[in-house]
This record gives C-alpha cells, sequence and structure tokens, in this order.
C-alpha cells in the first residue's frame, strides 16, 4: 500500500506542480486543478478512518506524503487538512469538503470557549494561522471557562482576518475572534491528540515537511554541481564543494533519522487516536525531530544556495521554493530553542536512567 500511495502522490504532484502554479501562488492564486486532484486521489482524507468515509491511511504512510508533497513544493493546506480533517473525524463531526487549517499555532495564543444559550461564544486572538482565509475551514483549539479542552470547527469565510504571508509566501493570517457565537454541534471535547493544543502536532508535520525540503534542496545542490564547470571541470570536482556537499549530507541524514523515529513511534502509537498516555511519551520524539530538523534546515540551506552562488537567488530558479519554505518551517510550531528547552526539561524531569533507555533502545 505504501509504495502505491507514495507512486500515485509524486506522479500528481509531478503533473500539478508546475512552476506556473508555484509562480501563481506565490502572487496569491490558488491552486485550483491541484487541489481538485489532490481530493479526487483521497489524500485530503488519509487520517480519516474508512468508517468515517476517509481513507484510513496508515499514519506513517501519511506522514511520508507530506514529505512527498514538500519536496514538491507543493503550495496547498495537504498537511494541515489531513489532520484538522482526522481530529474533526474522531470528534465525531462530519469532515466537510475542501481544504482546513488549524489553530493556535504557538503557546501564547490562546482562545476561550463560553457557553451560551444554543452554542458557544468564542474569544481570542490567533497569529500567523497557516493558510488561515484561503482555507475553507477552521479548526480552532479552545479551552472552556470551565477548563475543558474542546476543538471548534468554523467556517473561514464567518470570520475577521488580517492578511499576512510568511518568507515562503504562503498565507499566515491573523485571526480576531471577539463574541463569536457559534453552533452547539460545531464544538466538540479535543481528542486527546490535540488536548493541549495543536504544537505538538504541528512539529510532528513541520519536521516531515522539512526533511521532504531538505533533501529537494540537497538535490538541486547536488544536480548543479555536477552539471555546472569551472576552470575546465565540474564544481563537484572541487574539494571545498564536496566537502560542503558533506556536510549538508550529513545534516539532512541526522534530521531524517529524527523525523523517521518520530513518525515510526507516532505510528505505532496510534497516530491521531493516540492514547493520554501515549501523547505524553511522543513529546520526547516529536521535539527531537523538530529541533534536529530545524537546525538543519539553515545550515543545509546556506550550503546549497553556497553551491549555487548567485544563480540560486535568482526568481527564475526553483532553488528558493524549498528554502524559503525552510526558513519558515523552522519557526513555525516552535522553533529550535523551544524544542531544545522542550527536550532539557523532559530529560530532567524523567532522571538520568530513563535518558540512557531512551538513547540505548
Amino acid at each position: 500500500m505504501s509504495a502505491i500511495v507514495l507512486e500515485q502522490a509524486d506522479r500528481l504532484f509531478h503533473e500539478h506542480v508546475t512552476p506556473a502554479v508555484q509562480a501563481d501562488a506565490d502572487r496569491s492564486v490558488w491552486p485550483t486543478d491541484l487541489w481538485r486532484a489532490v481530493e479526487e486521489a483521497g489524500l485530503t482524507l488519509a487520517l480519516v478512518p474508512e468508517h468515517a468515509g476517509g481513507f484510513g491511511l496508515p499514519p506513517d504512510d501519511a506522514l511520508r506524503v507530506i514529505r512527498r508533497s514538500a519536496w514538491a513544493a507543493a503550495p496547498i493546506p495537504l498537511a494541515e487538512t489531513m489532520v484538522a480533517a482526522g481530529l474533526w473525524s474522531l470528534t465525531g463531526g462530519d469532515v466537510p469538503e475542501g481544504s482546513l487549517t488549524l489553530g493556535p499555532v504557538n503557546q501564547a495564543d490562546a482562545i476561550t470557549a463560553e457557553r451560551r444559550a444554543g452554542g458557544w461564544r468564542l474569544d481570542g486572538r490567533v497569529r500567523r494561522i497557516p493558510w488561515g482565509s484561503a482555507a475553507g475551514n477552521v479548526l480552532l483549539h479552545a479551552v472552556s471557562t470551565d477548563g475543558e479542552p474542546l476543538v471548534a470547527l468554523v467556517p473561514s469565510d464567518t470570520l475577521d482576518w488580517a492578511s499576512r504571508r510568511n518568507l515562503a509566501d504562503e498565507p499566515r493570517d491573523r485571526l480576531s475572534l471577539s463574541g463569536l457565537d457559534v453552533r452547539w454541534d460545531a464544538v466538540h471535547p479535543a481528542p486527546a491528540a490535540c488536548r493541549d493544543g495543536f504544537l505538538p502536532l504541528g512539529a510532528l508535520i513541520r519536521s516531515q515537511q522539512m526533511v521532504g525540503a531538505l533533501e529537494r534542496a540537497l538535490d538541486h545542490a547536488l544536480l548543479h554541481a555536477g552539471e555546472r564547470r569551472q576552470f575546465g571541470r565540474s564544481l563537484s570536482k572541487f574539494q571545498a564543494v564536496q566537502h560542503m556537499l558533506a556536510e549538508a549530507a550529513g545534516h539532512f541524514a541526522a534530521a531524517t533519522a529524527a523525523a523517521d523515529l518520530a513518525a515510526a513511534e507516532w505510528s505505532a502509537a496510534g497516530g491521531l487516536e493516540a492514547g493520554a498516555e501515549a501523547v505524553a511519551e511522543l513529546a520526547f520524539p516529536i521535539a527531537v525531530a523538530k529541533a534536529r530538523t530545524g537546525e538543519a534546515a539553515g545550515i543545509v540551506a546556506a550550503i546549497v544556495h553556497q553551491v549555487h552562488g548567485a544563480m540560486g537567488f535568482t526568481q527564475e530558479h526553483p532553488l528558493h521554493y524549498s528554502t524559503r519554505r525552510l526558513w519558515s518551517w523552522r519557526d513555525e510550531f516552535g522553533g529550535e530553542s523551544h524544542w531544545q528547552a522542550e527536550i532539557g526539561r523532559l530529560v530532567c524531569s524523567r532522571g538520568g536512567a530513563a535518558l540512557w533507555e531512551r538513547l540505548a533502545t
């Protein structure tokens, strides 16, 4: 199943993620044909169980599809839609058609929910929601006045947005909620996977995306070094260039190993259906994956641009579609410093014996 799905995804992205589509997306043009193809292939419902009308893809396979979309620099909220759809289906809600996103995406932002006659009232301000108003619906994490974690699915066109974009020209809109009234059936108790918010899940998907973008950036650099000739020989023959590429490959390998471990443990725990105890155990591998892929993003992006020289900074060369995403994604859902501090906190809370067991097994 895994090989078939990945092959199908690769063909789809190869056909529909064209330079024209990417350039249009940078100008805020929604890639209608690409999104239609992704929906028709069932990829948006990859994490929705079959009994709920979804694809029911194994969690690690779904993460591989997310990686491939990032390798292709597909300008769509596929990862966010997969996760939001899967979480909403776990609450018993009907997953709507179209793209989805989720928020808040950092610890500084919060939404409160107050019970009202006939529904709930939501208040809060949320910054940098991925794809924001471009998505059809937004899955919001909120906490009730009684302290109960909730999720609410709200149509984007009913919300108050302020347009923002990240370095990769992806929408990162600011949302203001001031007494927004929603129906009872639009709000449900949060599943265990996101009771404390979306930060860990977001870090998991961003780490997978960064591995995909790292691979593509390194592919560009290797191809360029092999084809570009200076002083009568290809760049790949120069020892200094070989050292740079070897350093980039080493960071890519380490980042991939960390992301692979997080994906494997998340899948073994049941993915979005993981219970509270499993979610707590997943904190360490997810923190390691996000910290290590973020570190690699900065180093590898610098190296591949150095290998390309001035050519790599041009709008016409496709390298920037990978590196701009790396520079953006490394800071989203917590940057390296946040997750390195989290690693330290987890290690200190569990003691040295637990750390050795984690490192040795």
